[in-house]
């Protein structure tokens, strides 16, 4: 895997994938930014849970469960000090579907957690992260 950052200006930078893809980050206005992008560490959880939540729509689907939609809520607290690094991270999944099983959606999320999210597993190493889940049925 490979990336490429490039900096704008003062604390904006241009990060491109391997893939090809571009996001721009910048700081707050009081940290010298501009605000026109995310911070580095709010990538850093998008990038987490994106990761969690495309491992627990997978696992689903490939169980044959009628998912149609999944939102999750994540809250995080990093250490007051330098390094400040992500010290708890909770994730609430609301997952939409027909007929979806607790037991199904909480082994998602289980296996997400434990084996396929190598992300939440790496930051696992400094946080506390737990999960909690609601069903909505679906239309």
């Amino acid at each position: 895997m490979k990336t490429r950052l490039k900096w704008v200006e003062a604390v904006s930078f241009l990060a491109e994938s391997g893939s090809g893809h571009a996001v721009l980050m910048d700081g707050a206005p009081e940290g010298g930014g501009r605000n026109l992008g995310p911070r580095p560490m709010e990538l850093v959880l998008m990038g987490t849970v994106g990761c969690s939540t495309y491992d627990v729509i997978h696992i689903l689907k490939k169980g044959r469960a009628d998912v149609r939609d999944c939102v999750v809520d994540v809250d995080a607290d990093r250490a007051e000090t330098d390094p400040k690094v992500f010290t708890r991270i909770h994730m609430h999944f609301t997952v939409t579907g027909r007929g979806l099983k607790p037991e199904q959606v909480e082994r998602a999320i289980k296996l997400s957690a434990e084996k396929y999210c190598s992300a939440s597993i790496m930051l696992a190493k400094t946080a506390e992260i737990t999960h909690d889940f609601v069903i909505v049925e679906a239309d």
